[in-house]
């Protein structure tokens, strides 16, 4: 969603909220797509001071579901994102920062784009289900958190694999 800010830069000390809707429906990014399962609208308030300085503050609740990194469950993740920004006014084009340009596009307000950087920036380093999770099986896959698998549990030393060669045939005798 995109909210023209013409108004209020060019009226001195006004103050504004507008309420927007985040039109996202997944968070893409380098780690892959993850889906919003639920989002609210909130209210953005919008202030011009002394013509210098425009202010943006917002809250909002965004719900990203995320895979497990143990066992590949989805883990619907709640994002608190408290947006306080702050956009120099007296700046040209050219003297913008890298952030503000990626939301600003000259009284244009992306709010979408404003929102992916705060979830980016508060994405978290590891995502559990729970934190006994006790992930999936290295060699069939299966969910250890559901049940447990045939698998022979003792992994061998691959330098030993000669010797255990011995072992098998001693058995066979």
């Amino acid at each position: 969603m995109k909210i023209e800010l013409a108004d209020i830069i060019s009226s001195e000390d006004k103050e504004v909220s507008k309420q927007a809707a985040i039109e996202l429906t997944a968070f893409d990014s380098k780690l892959g797509q993850f889906p919003i399962v639920k989002s609210t609208p909130f209210v953005l308030t919008f202030t011009n001071e002394n013509n210098k300085r425009l202010l943006i503050r917002g809250e909002t609740e965004v719900t990203i579901a995320i895979p497990c990194d143990r066992c590949l469950e989805e883990v619907d993740r709640v994002f608190l994102l408290k947006i306080e920004k702050e956009f120099d006014l007296t700046a040209s084009d050219g003297e913008q920062s890298m952030e503000e340009s990626n939301f600003m596009a000259g009284t244009n307000l992306d709010v979408d784009q404003l929102i992916f950087g705060e979830i980016l920036v508060s994405w978290p380093m590891k995502v559990l289900c729970r934190e006994d999770c006790k992930g999936i099986c290295k060699r069939c896959g299966a969910n250890l958190n559901l049940a447990e698998c045939q698998c022979r549990k003792t992994e061998l030393d691959p330098r030993m694999a000669a010797i255990q060669d011995i072992f098998n045939q001693f058995k066979e005798v």
